[in-house]
């Protein structure tokens, strides 16, 4: 379908998307109960499977064109200290991503997966969500369709992730309005700040509220009004993808709070996501359980840029190889069957 052009068209495209396949999915039922193994036996490897059969509407499916996308954005709200880094980073880890030297194209590369680098309008910081909105509604829609483009509708599986300072403040700031609560319960270190760097991180985020409370009332202008354009971006993506038919792994807490955006707005609109890993930021684990995702990996990451996602890849493979290659009682002439 062609990329929405206003915030109504988009949450309109999202409500239409249809759910999983109920033949594949009952077809895939039907042969893990033949597999050669104890009922239950691969714990939540079978669970994983049975959820990628049905989203790809195949019950013996294989994962041949896995897709990374990196988004990056500059943060208008930086001005008031948030980060333990300059904005520049944000332009140099671009050009790092693009030579191949992060934690993320190794780990894309180990996954057998596509990786691409989107730096938006790097030059052109998002306002300073403490004094209005973030992004009018054509900046929004220009973010959210370079994540909705950039999807490649061939691809299997897809991770998103990002880079931009100040993000993870933003991603405090949209949890607090879609989530409630005291600011202090979304906020933590990011890339490193101290006691006072989280203090002032807390009054931004309640400063931001304020200074939008539509935000509260409809999570869409959350992201609008408190978001980045990376986050807006990786929100296009995982939408697209919902309506293709295309299972996503979502990485950790700014990419979580992105995807929560989507879910606030359309019940089951993350019904093709899991959690690919529970990141050491302290506000994920929160964020995950309110929207009922239970992460596959737990290893202390907080890095970003799809890192702890593009390692869950592998889970995912390991799952869909025992699903979809192992053999049957019958095929192996094993009693039990």
């Amino acid at each position: 379908m062609t990329s929405p052009t206003t915030l109504a068209e988009f949450h309109a495209a999202l409500a239409a998307a249809t759910g999983p396949d109920t033949a594949a999915l009952a077809a895939a039922q039907d042969r893990n109960g033949q597999l050669t193994k104890p009922p239950g036996a691969l714990g939540r490897l079978e669970d994983l499977a049975l959820w990628y059969a049905s989203w790809r509407k195949d019950a013996r499916p294989q994962i041949t064109a896995p897709q990374v996308l990196v988004f990056a954005g500059n943060h208008g709200v930086a001005v008031r200290g948030v980060s333990a880094f300059p904005p520049e980073v944000t332009v140099q880890m671009v050009a790092n991503f693009a030579h191949g030297g992060a934690a993320i194209n190794q780990l894309s590369a180990l996954a057998g997966a596509t990786m691409s680098v989107h730096p938006i309008d790097l030059d052109t910081p998002t306002a300073d969500f403490t004094q209005g909105p973030a992004m009018s509604e054509a900046e929004v829609m220009e973010a959210l369709n370079t994540g909705w483009d950039a999807l490649n509708p061939a691809s299997d599986l897809l991770v998103v992730g990002e880079m931009g300072i100040g993000n993870t403040t933003s991603a405090a700031a949209i949890a607090h309005a879609l989530f409630g609560g005291a600011p202090e319960d979304w906020t933590g270190r990011g890339t490193g700040v101290d006691d006072a760097g989280i203090a002032l991180k807390s009054k931004v985020v309640a400063d931001g509220l304020a200074a939008n409370p539509q935000a509260a009332d409809d999570p869409l202008q959350a992201l609008r009004c408190l978001g980045g354009r990376e986050v807006a971006a990786m929100a296009g993506a995982i939408a697209h993808a919902r309506i293709l038919h295309i299972p996503v792994i979502l990485d950790g807490f700014i990419c979580t709070a992105a995807a929560a955006t989507l879910a606030q707005a359309v019940p089951g609109a993350l019904d093709h996501a899991v959690a690919g890993h529970g990141s050491a930021e302290q506000a994920h684990g929160r964020m995950l359980k309110h929207l009922d995702k239970a992460p596959l990996l737990d290893l202390n990451l907080r890095l970003g840029e799809g890192s702890g996602a593009a390692l869950a890849i592998q889970i995912l493979r390991g799952a869909i190889a025992c699903h979809s290659g192992m053999a049957t009682f019958a095929e192996a002439g094993v009693a039990g069957g």
